[in-house]
């Protein structure tokens, strides 16, 4: 049976925010930041490299930024960056050269060329019908596009206007390009337009001022403002994010039984990305995990790996210390949820 889907868009502390949920269980939460949002597209002016860290400052109307492709780039020159995620206090905005113009079932990319489908669609009859939609709509561009899984259940009319809306707006944005001065070109989505582009159409849409108390969510937003984490069978982890890194401490319960370790380490696994993400973590992250024999690790990784391939946000998993923690690094693409509950 499938799992009913339920989308909520209200406000949380007085920030726009979006959230997802399967069968009453939270999967997703977005909520707007002080800082830009991810996918603002600036015109910025190349300044001063870092020495040390293979990246430069660019300057930006909202401040500085951070640029860590800079083979080729020279001061004063006049760069279309787009932001990568949020900015850490005091920090500078992470950017990209690397500009999407994203929408629910098109991705134009102006660097990259060519026309792609999303590999998600296997049946070739509806892979043609997507492939000539998008030759025609993109009109002879020479940028490139990425049709996304949503294609498969959509009208031709409806992929054809977003094909062509989105390559609008990246034709307009390239043409805004040179200039001396830094401006903002594009601003990115919100949590709300950012659950229509990139969550499932729902069975439960709530749109009310107070349907995150309506639907439940207010309640399991409480429950990730504490460290702990329960898992199946007894077993608990403690999430806590400091300045230098997140630590995430394992414990098997009451479970003593042999396989406790490895049991509570496998849960721990499978809901670490969903973890991470409803509270916004990123950066550094060390597990300290339950006892478990070495001969056990491949099994954890593994776990793991499947898990995180499911998840959005970048994520590199770097493997173990001498000490037996196994280390983690997480684009920092959401705002911590412990800022917004402040």
């Amino acid at each position: 049976m499938t799992e009913r889907i339920t989308v909520a868009l209200d406000h949380l502390g007085g920030r726009e925010a979006a959230a997802l949920m399967h069968g009453g269980r939270l999967e997703d939460l977005l909520i707007d930041g002080e800082t830009p949002r991810p996918g603002t597209i600036y015109r910025a002016i190349a300044d001063r490299p870092v020495k040390g860290q293979g990246g430069l400052f660019l300057r930006t109307p909202d401040g500085n930024a951070f640029l860590r492709q800079v083979k080729g780039i020279t001061p004063g020159q006049a760069l279309l960056v787009q932001v990568t995620g949020h900015a850490e206090p005091g920090k500078a905005i992470p950017v990209t050269v690397r500009v999407l113009f994203k929408s629910r079932y098109a991705i134009v990319t102006p660097e990259a060329p060519g026309q792609n489908v999303s590999r998600a669609i296997r049946d070739e009859e509806t892979r043609a019908r997507l492939h000539a939609i998008a030759a025609e709509a993109m009109g002879g561009s020479g940028m490139g596009l990425i049709l996304r899984s949503a294609c498969e259940s959509a009208g031709d009319d409806e992929i054809a206007a977003d094909i062509a809306q989105m390559r609008e707006v990246a034709e307009a944005v390239k043409s805004d390009a040179e200039g001396r001065a830094p401006e903002k070109l594009l601003e990115g989505d919100g949590p709300h337009a950012r659950a229509w582009r990139d969550w499932p159409l729902p069975d439960e849409l709530g749109r009310e001022p107070g349907c995150f108390e309506e639907f439940g969510v207010l309640e399991r937003i409480d429950d990730l403002c504490t460290p702990r984490m329960t898992l199946p069978g007894g077993a608990s982890a403690f999430v806590e994010p400091t300045r230098a890194l997140v630590a995430v401490d394992v414990n098997t319960g009451t479970d003593t039984s042999p396989a406790a370790g490895l049991k509570a380490n496998l849960a721990l696994a499978r809901d670490l990305p969903r973890q991470l993400r409803l509270r916004g973590l990123g950066g550094q992250i060390t597990l300290d995990l339950a006892p478990m024999p070495k001969k056990d690790r491949r099994v954890f990784e593994d776990a793991l790996r499947a898990a995180f391939r499911r998840d959005e946000v970048e994520t590199v998993l770097a493997g173990w210390t001498p000490l037996g923690h196994y280390e983690l690094q997480r684009q920092r693409a959401r705002i911590p949820l412990a800022e917004v509950m402040r």
